[in-house]
């Protein structure tokens, strides 16, 4: 063979040679999702999966509900969520546990207030503590900062603590994007409160992290459980991309000894080693229900898709359906048996009608905003700029009050809220003197301990709140009205004793 043509075989060999290494270069994967996984998951290991050679990333950043309908639609590979799938389409979806973080709250770094109780932040968020001389701070108001989007992962595990459910209404008339907008609110306002997560906020000089109940929120306590508002991070994928190989192999190390590293860098715990927190859950919202005088939905585990599937298919159907409620991503739409049937069974998303999530800051309007987990201010105060939005929170009487849950028999959820002016107060309780002649003459007849002792709402109350006032058990109060929930309505009559 010629020099000349030795020289053309190598260079052949060497171009297919270049050739075959490029086609098999793994595929470029797309993260999308919320914030709070990015900077405390996602951001350095992929950088270090990179660098191992292991493949490429796109990283989109945004919020939950992006990152989820990504997933779903085949638009992203991944998303991250600090919350598990609650029905729909993401039922379709694998919620795989990589973290467990801390829902932290957050203000001004000289705000003199350093701790507060699990009561008083479910009563701030409620709209009944609104001033910070409440809480032993100074005499100024509570400027309350949430995420808009209704299926955000840290507002939705937050309110499922303190509320026993995510989509809760809440009393926070400031609204952003995600958490990396609102810590920068919260950063700019010396009257500021907000939740966002340890891993996001944890290193910024610029917010100062309460305690909870005399418990500061860190890694060691987190670990321990000592902390009660813990919660686990997400990495969601769909088994039917055509990616899905790639996928498990990303997230096998995310869950090695070397994403662990990375994970601990950023104030977070590895899945693998929270195993008591994950035993320690039911016994966790169960005290914090106690505490804030909420059901909580005691006994179903919070996030733990594994725990739910060791549940489903040994319980009756009603367990069923609350397990599915607990961890949807388990009863997947291809999944035959008890999970498919327990799917069926359950509500509908209680985020089913929103048909947008909010991009907004508090010096915006939110005209023809809609969402089932909305938040209103004062309509006085802010000026009308609330009057055309329909949400599933009511200002009465002055103060930012939640709406109850609406009645299943109602066709609509929609709600106007209405101004300051159109609140009336609720009208007061009839003595029984007015009560008509024959009903009166048989309440002569009759011992007065047998009549059952009543209360009407008025505006402002909570299920918890009528307890305190009448000296009853919450959930004693419950079940002698048949009530599901905390939720009462204005003009209710409650029975508030039995006798």
């Amino acid at each position: 063979m010629s020099l000349r043509l030795a020289r053309l075989f190598t260079a052949t060999l060497i171009g297919l040679s270049a050739s075959a290494t490029v086609l098999a270069a793994p595929p470029q994967l797309i993260w999308r999702g919320d914030v709070t996984t990015a900077r405390g998951v996602v951001t350095d290991v992929a950088k270090a999966y990179e660098k191992a050679g292991k493949g490429k990333f796109e990283l989109q950043p945004f919020n939950t509900a992006s990152g989820l309908d990504a997933v779903a639609s085949g638009t992203a590979d991944l998303a991250g969520s600090a919350r598990p799938g609650i029905g729909g389409k993401e039922q379709s979806l694998t919620f795989t546990p990589v973290a467990w973080d801390g829902l932290v709250m957050v203000t001004y770094p000289s705000n003199p207030v350093s701790n507060i109780t699990l009561m008083q932040l479910h009563e701030i968020y409620m709209g009944h503590i609104t001033n910070w001389k409440e809480l032993g701070g100074d005499d100024a108001p509570i400027n309350l900062y949430a995420v808009a989007s209704p299926g955000d992962g840290v507002e939705w595990s937050l309110r499922r603590l303190l509320f026993g459910r995510g989509n809760q209404p809440v009393a926070a008339p400031r609204l952003y994007v995600n958490q990396t907008k609102l810590e920068e609110g919260v950063t700019l306002d010396r009257r500021g409160l907000g939740a966002t997560t340890l891993a996001g906020a944890g290193s910024n000089p610029k917010l100062k992290l309460l305690s909870i109940d005399g418990v500061k929120p860190s890694a060691s306590t987190i670990a321990s459980g000592a902390y009660p508002l813990y919660t686990e991070l997400y990495l969601v994928s769909n088994d039917a991309s055509p990616k899905a190989a790639e996928v498990k192999e990303f997230l096998a190390f995310v869950t090695s000894a070397q994403g662990g590293s990375l994970l601990k860098a950023h104030n977070l715990l590895p899945y693998a080693d929270g195993t008591a927190l994950a035993a320690a859950d039911a016994g966790r919202r169960q005290k914090i229900a106690s505490t804030v005088g909420t059901r909580g939905n005691v006994g179903q585990a919070m996030t733990t898709p594994t725990v739910a599937a060791a549940a489903a298919p040994a319980a009756a159907a009603e367990a069923a359906k609350e397990a599915v409620k607990a961890a949807p991503s388990v009863a997947k739409g291809k999944t035959a048996g008890a999970a498919k049937a327990a799917a069926e069974a359950t509500e509908a998303s209680p985020f089913a009608r929103v048909v947008a999530s909010v991009t907004t800051s508090a010096h915006q309007g939110f005209k023809g905003v809609r969402g089932e987990a909305f938040t209103s201010s004062d309509n006085a105060k802010i000026g009308g700029k609330f009057a055309k939005v329909t949400a599933d929170a009511v200002t009465v009487a002055g103060k930012n009050t939640a709406k109850p849950a609406v009645d299943a028999s109602e066709k609509s959820t929609k709600v106007e809220t209405p101004k300051v002016s159109e609140a009336k107060p609720a009208a007061k309780a009839a003595p029984a003197a007015a009560a008509e002649p024959k009903a009166v003459a048989k309440a002569e007849k009759k011992p007065a301990a047998a009549a059952s002792k009543t209360y009407k709402v008025a505006a402002g109350d909570t299920l918890y709140s009528i307890a305190k006032k009448n000296n009853v058990d919450v959930n004693q109060l419950r079940a002698m009205n048949g009530l599901k929930d905390n939720n009462v309505k204005l003009g209710q009559t409650l029975k508030v004793s039995a006798r």
